[in-house]
């Protein structure tokens, strides 16, 4: 194993240290990481959202803010705003909490589409702009948002154009039985999170993320995509297929993917893992596949199944 590799691994470690018994979550948000990506993670409350985020930024010895997305809550709230200081008769850029190397936008969906909106630029372009002057992101830059599947009264759902911006979807779940029994016995004096050292720097991880885009595709591979896609497309089930970013996404997180198990090339091994994660959340099914009770991950295991995988030569 590379040192390069090993760092992904030492961070999952770390996180683990918090989020007991969830190693696949924290698996994909780092590869997500990775991918320069952002993960919009769909669980019930009280699983750990919060915390992976948390001991994700400590691990990397990185800056963290959390925007708790209320209905009153504005966009320059989350962007910034330019303010009159009469010292100087000046108008002067006060930064909003995007202004972090991860940002916590937690329960998303609860605050209107306008403020919603105010995240697209921010996730797309990494960037901010305010009254014609456009202020840089800092160069490793993520934004885990988290929404509550269960609870719909008060909520806004997420415009596909949003959900396109996410290049995961994931869902921590509950732990097992051993794993919570773990969890309690850490937590029991004192909060794990704490004292949770750096494991590796902003440095380490911008290398990963160039090291990663040399991963090599085959011709095969990148067939093998545009098939699944043009599936989606073409599918009873699905009303709205996946989209060519969406290819894009996947071909990303299979490169990342790959180099976490320290390989330098994609297998379709890593294509089907990653795609649930990568395409269900883009995915729109048609009524009557609703009402049969089908979800965009079994449509999509389906086509998986369906569609001829190549043959890599190592």
């Amino acid at each position: 194993m590379t040192n390069k590799s090993r760092i992904m691994r030492d961070i999952v470690d770390n996180v683990e240290k918090v989020l007991v018994g969830k190693r696949e979550a924290i698996e994909l948000v780092v590869i997500g990481l990775m991918c320069s990506g952002h993960i919009l993670i769909e669980d019930v409350p009280g699983v750990g959202k919060t915390s992976l985020a948390s001991a994700l930024s400590r691990s990397i010895n990185a800056s963290f803010r959390r925007i708790q997305f209320t209905p009153d809550i504005m966009p320059s709230d989350i962007t910034g705003f330019s303010m009159y200081n009469p010292k100087t008769n000046e108008f002067e850029f006060q930064r909003g909490s995007v202004f972090s190397n991860f940002v916590l936008a937690d329960e998303i969906n609860r605050t209107p589409p306008k403020t919603q909106a105010s995240l697209l630029e921010v996730m797309e372009e990494r960037q901010v702009s305010i009254d014609g002057v456009t202020y840089p992101l800092p160069r490793l830059f993520m934004v885990l948002a988290t929404q509550n599947p269960i609870e719909y009264i008060g909520t806004y759902p997420l415009p596909e154009a949003q959900l396109d911006r996410f290049i995961m979807r994931i869902s921590i779940g509950y732990p097992d039985n051993n794993s919570e029994q773990d969890m309690i016995s850490r937590f029991e004096m004192h909060n794990p999170l704490a004292s949770l050292q750096p494991v590796s720097t902003i440095d380490d991880i911008l290398e990963v993320q160039d090291e990663i885009k040399k991963v090599h595709v085959d011709s095969s591979i990148k067939k093998y995509v545009v098939d699944l896609a043009g599936s989606t497309r073409n599918n009873n089930n699905i009303l709205l297929g996946a989209s060519p970013r969406a290819s894009l996404n996947l071909i990303t997180a299979s490169k990342a993917h790959a180099y976490y198990l320290d390989r330098s090339f994609v297998t379709p091994d890593d294509v089907q893992r990653m795609l649930p994660y990568v395409w269900s959340h883009r995915m729109i099914l048609t009524q009557d596949s609703k009402m049969k009770g089908n979800k965009a991950e079994s449509v999509l295991g389906t086509i998986i199944r369906l569609t001829r995988a190549p043959v890599i030569e190592k």
